[in-house]
């Protein structure tokens, strides 16, 4: 499934390149890109998946949830971002509130929790890579090459490994849901907001992605929202308003493009 969602993602984002008329990068950056979704991207979601089988999901998903803690420590040390209070006071809020908005976990094995760390690290390194690449190549080009090359990489593992497919329309729906949604559109705009906000910002932001997935399951499948996750909320809606107002000038580095 990881495969046709790739491929169907890959194919809209060439179709899209081509309508804009854009080009893709060459050289360095393009190696770079390749990088960044044969090896960045599928071993997060390798790693996450794995842990996800050997553990809780809510554990894997509160461990994954240091990864905005780990690009801040990368950001000042590789990029020079200063970490202000202001920043580590949003970021410890942020956590906070995605550890309240998953919810207690406990239980798993040393193996589940080692890979769902992995995968923080892997994302950080995604994060702090895409940052000095994408710049030079461009939200839409980058996001291109890196879901052509993570389809790439599915397709062999698919060919090998032989899972199972979706048997019905509705099966195909959800696969080409996933696929533009929350494939196209969730790293394009992110690689086109790490341009803007830089990547320890974006990645704090990037919180809100619990407190959503606990909203829309309120919505959509009615499980109840515990008062813990309400706090939880409100610490990463906070946290994400103080950085909104602290990120007003680009921070991204504007060097020469690698050749």
């Amino acid at each position: 499934m990881l495969a046709a969602r790739f491929v169907i993602a890959a194919v809209c984002m060439v179709g899209l390149l081509v309508l804009r008329r854009e080009r893709l990068p060459r050289g360095r950056v393009l190696l770079a890109l390749m990088a960044l979704g044969g090896i960045g991207y599928v071993g997060q979601s390798f790693t996450f998946f794995t842990a996800a089988q050997l553990i809780p999901a809510s554990l894997a998903s509160l461990l994954l949830y240091v990864y905005p803690a780990i690009v801040a420590v990368l950001a000042a040390t590789f990029l020079r971002q200063r970490i202000t209070g202001v920043r580590l006071l949003a970021l410890l809020a942020a956590l906070a509130g995605s550890a309240l908005t998953v919810g207690q976990a406990s239980g798993g094995t040393p193996l589940g929790i080692a890979m769902a760390l992995a995968s923080a690290m892997f994302y950080s390194c995604y994060i702090i890579v895409g940052s000095r690449v994408t710049p030079h190549a461009g939200a839409v080009a980058s996001t291109t090459v890196i879901i052509s090359t993570a389809a790439l990489v599915y397709t062999v593992l698919t060919v090998v490994q032989r899972p199972p497919f979706p048997g019905d329309a509705g099966g195909w729906a959800a696969v080409a849901a996933l696929a533009l949604v929350s494939t196209v559109l969730a790293i394009g705009t992110f690689f086109a907001g790490l341009q803007r906000v830089g990547p320890a910002d974006a990645s704090t932001i990037s919180a809100l992605e619990p407190l959503v997935t606990v909203v829309l399951a309120a919505m959509v499948l009615g499980e109840t929202v515990t008062p813990g996750q309400m706090v939880g909320g409100a610490l990463i809606l906070s946290a994400v308003v103080v950085l909104s107002r602290v990120s007003g000038r680009r921070m991204v580095p504007q060097e020469a493009p690698p050749t």
